[in-house]
């Protein structure tokens, strides 16, 4: 029975994430760019549109471990988990069709922009608690939870990678739907809007989770016992603060410098990022296939070793690209093949990162009697958001320091004219090459730079930290299991 239950979840529960990792995609790697690129912003505005993306997610972040609070005491015949995963993706839903297709300008838009996205993180905390969350009550065998874990990865890889490719090919350059920026994101705002409820049905109804602690009563739900379950758990407050480097690292070049980098050396044409982000992350999907064999060959502090070696090769490959002349294709090849190596080695930090956080479950019921799921796989998601929040603040600090603002805004300015029809599709990206021919050397260099050399510092810095402070490795894990009787 629980064979066969393992056997339908292993399908069912990874499935139900591509269309949530597409919305998290367009809200987290294209929201900024969509904004720079489709509206006019001094200064002020910008860096209001900053703080509201950087506050919301802190809040968001702080949010998290109370959404898994209030999981833990939901008791309901669906269980603790599914209710949660249906309020929050249809809400969210609402919210991003809105954020993308409203027509205003200026402050009423900055103050719009304020409200929906910090709607957005409300509505999306609730789905995504729940659903890492379901990780450890699907099962508490360690193989099994490295198949469920790196299947999850794998479909929440195919929904990344499918809206990193597809957004920019179908919103930048002559691909653009509706022939302007403005239009082509509110049409895939709708697409996603609708993709996300379907694909997390088959989660809703497909998976079976254990569901043994629905029996008893919850504790009285207390803000205090949300943070002394996280602090007194010395393993998870260790591997969250690895986790953040990593976060920090990985998320730059995605996060809007990576397509404006490509943007003002190759040309403005989406093909050319998606062509970037399809060959950078095909690799990754090896290690997602891959990780559970992997895993049971190879330790995780050896595999983080080998990988940093792999990664820092690619981020000194990206880095020398900047140093060949022109814009050619042997130029643009070493780019994506850096990008691929230093991918490959990133997601496997993350992967491993995933398990060492869901492992300390087991962890906190042996030191402490409780499992406290909830809570503890809400720390994933926390440091995403928070690595998320510093790295729109980089990036934002990054355009504004270096003026590609003044760029973004022309290019912006032109898409609008051409939603309005005052220009053809034609003269616009005519008119935008003539933008982008004035960009500097210089500035172009200073994105390769927190492309490459910022990355690269907090992924190795997040190893050594791994490999003397994380405790649970294979053998402790194990034990720790035998002693609980799992």
């Amino acid at each position: 029975m629980e064979q066969k239950r393992l056997k339908r979840n292993l399908w069912t529960y990874p499935m139900g994430t591509v269309g949530r990792d597409a919305v998290y995609v367009l809200i987290n790697n294209y929201l900024l760019t969509f904004v720079l690129f489709t509206h006019t912003l001094n200064a002020a505005q910008l860096a209001a549109i900053t703080g509201i993306m950087i506050a919301a997610r802190v809040f968001d972040a702080l949010n998290d471990p109370i959404m898994g609070n209030i999981i833990e005491h939901t008791r309901t015949r669906f269980g603790k988990f599914k209710p949660w995963l249906v309020i929050g993706v249809l809400s969210t839903s609402v919210v991003i069709y809105l954020m993308y297709n409203v027509k205003l300008t200026g402050w009423a838009f900055v103050v719009f922009f304020g409200v929906m996205y910090f709607a957005f993180s409300i509505t999306y905390t609730m789905n995504d608690i729940s659903y890492w969350g379901m990780i450890p009550a699907l099962s508490s065998d360690a193989n099994a939870r490295n198949q469920l874990t790196s299947r999850a990865t794998l479909f929440a890889g195919i929904g990344n990678a499918g809206a990193l490719v597809l957004i920019p090919l179908f919103t930048a350059g002559k691909n653009a739907i509706g022939g302007n920026a403005q239009t082509a994101y509110g049409v895939i705002a709708l697409a996603v809007a609708v993709l996300a409820p379907l694909f997390l049905s088959i989660t809703v109804f497909g998976t079976r989770e254990h569901r043994e602690d629905q029996a008893t009563k919850p504790e009285k739900f207390s803000f205090k016992q949300v943070f002394k379950t996280i602090a007194r758990n010395d393993q998870l407050v260790w591997v969250a603060a690895i986790f953040l480097l990593q976060q920090i690292g990985n998320g730059l070049i995605t996060g809007g410098i990576g397509s404006t980098y490509i943007y003002v050396t190759y040309g403005y044409e989406g093909g050319l990022y998606s062509l970037f982000t399809t060959i950078g992350m095909s690799v990754t999907a090896f290690m997602i296939i891959f990780y559970p064999a992997i895993s049971r060959k190879m330790h995780r502090k050896q595999l983080m070793k080998r990988m940093a070696v792999v990664a820092t090769v690619g981020y000194a490959m990206m880095l020398l690209s900047g140093f060949m002349p022109g814009a050619g294709n042997g130029k643009f090849v070493c780019l994506v093949i850096g990008y691929m190596l230093c991918n490959l080695g990133q997601n496997a930090f993350y992967l491993i990162m995933m398990i060492s956080i869901m492992n300390t479950v087991e962890y906190n019921e042996y030191k402490f009697g409780t499992r406290d799921e909830g809570i503890i796989t809400s720390v994933r998601p926390f440091i995403t958001k928070l690595g998320g929040a510093l790295i729109v603040a980089i990036t934002s600090v990054t355009y504004l320091i270096f003026g590609i603002t003044n760029f973004t805004n022309q290019i912006s300015d032109l898409e609008q004219k051409c939603n309005q029809g005052l220009i053809s599709e034609a003269a616009k990206l005519t008119q935008i090459n003539v933008v982008l021919a004035d960009v500097s050397s210089s500035q172009g260099f200073a994105l390769l730079i927190f492309m490459t050399v910022v990355p690269c510092i907090p992924m190795i810095l997040s190893y050594f930290l791994y490999k003397k402070y994380y405790k649970l490795d294979e053998e402790e894990y194990d034990r720790i299991c035998k002693e609980l009787g799992k």
